[in-house]
């Protein structure tokens, strides 16, 4: 009788223990945001476009105005979409609302020109406001001592990428740089070398930066680069972890990559407080994907991982399918997810940036 109630108390024992184990797991599973449920149609305003350049990509800022100033990629028409690796500018739009519609008031940075760091093109750029400063951070490049001419330039904006071209040579350049600001509307400061030179797990070049505050009081960015054991006329974009006291550095590459073996780029990072997670937001060349991580470093696959298709809805019931989704970003407000922002290149050549309501979780 001993025995068997000995056997029963352990019984007993081992199904609380499994309890609690599973009341852990769930408490520690706050992987629940689905950012595809929370996409809302758009209208006209949620579309900007220019008829002089191609707008691409954006950041979203709210200013001590109480207005909404929107920092976004542009390339000259003229030159072609490809001029982003060349006379790429990043310009500023104000708004009353998140979503839109935008006026254009200002074009804030351009490549330096000859005998700078960030020569050609100022792209792929994100806008911060930490701690009272506002951080512009950007991808640029330069040709070295090789002054090209308007011809070579010409070529590189418009010829296809090679391993041995010049557009390959520009485009091993590219480096990451920050500029700073008091005040939104500038004047920016720049510096006279970028951030950091791209190492391991990256290789190559480094581009389509993202920074966001750690709960710790640091900062974490995501780059995007080339994977190492590329083959030589291949690219394999992959992407990896940088952490720093401050939005200016120095910037600590992290051992283990984000993204490895299959292309990827354009990631898009924010700290999710009520889950106390990480997400990262990219695109898969086909697809929007979502990873989260819960300190950073060690990523995987959000439970809702695909978030959308090439194409989005319009608010006339529409579905428009595009040729290219990219570069897209989230701007919270009060810390919850409020507007998803991307470039969008449309079938007939043309791009505009995209601003989608996101509904609250």
């Amino acid at each position: 009788m001993q025995s068997i109630n000995i056997k029963n108390k352990l019984g007993m024992w081992a199904a609380l223990l499994i309890t609690l184990a599973s009341n852990t797991v769930k408490a520690n599973n706050t992987d629940t945001y689905n950012l595809t449920a929370a996409m809302q149609p758009v209208s006209e305003e949620n579309i900007f476009h220019d008829k002089d350049y191609y707008n691409w990509g954006s950041t979203i800022v709210k200013g001590d105005d109480g207005k909404y100033h929107l920092f976004y990629d542009q390339m000259p028409k003229k030159h072609g979409f490809y001029s982003w690796l060349t006379d790429g500018i990043v310009s500023r739009a104000v708004s009353d609302s998140p979503t839109g519609p935008w006026k254009k008031v200002q074009e804030v940075l351009a490549g330096r020109g000859d005998g700078y760091w960030d020569q050609y093109t100022v792209h792929c750029t994100k806008v911060y406001k930490f701690d009272g400063k506002y951080y512009l951070y950007y991808m640029s490049t330069n040709s070295g001592i090789m002054d090209l001419t308007e011809a070579q330039l010409d070529e590189v904006r418009h010829g296809k990428w090679k391993p041995d071209n010049l557009r390959g040579m520009l485009r091993l350049n590219q480096r990451i740089g920050v500029a700073v600001a008091d005040n939104i509307e500038g004047p920016w400061k720049r510096f006279s070398r970028p951030l950091f030179e791209p190492q391991l797990p990256i290789a190559n070049q480094s581009n389509n930066v993202t920074v966001t505050k750690r709960p710790d009081g640091g900062y974490l960015m995501i780059i995007r680069g080339d994977q190492p054991d590329q083959k030589p006329n291949e690219i394999v974009r992959m992407q990896a972890v940088l952490l720093a006291d401050n939005p200016l550095g120095p910037w600590k590459m992290q051992s283990k990559p984000v993204v490895v073996n299959y292309n990827s780029e354009d990631p898009e990072v924010w700290y999710d407080e009520e889950r106390k997670r990480y997400y990262n937001l990219y695109h898969a060349f086909g697809y929007m994907g979502m990873l989260t991580s819960t300190d950073g470093l060690n990523w995987h696959r959000a439970q809702h991982y695909k978030v959308a298709d090439k194409e989005y809805t319009t608010t006339d019931g529409k579905t428009v399918k595009v040729h290219r989704y990219e570069r897209m970003g989230i701007y919270l407000e009060d810390g919850k997810p409020a507007v998803m922002t991307a470039g969008i290149f449309l079938k007939n050549g043309d791009t505009h940036s995209l601003f989608i309501p996101l509904k609250a979780d």
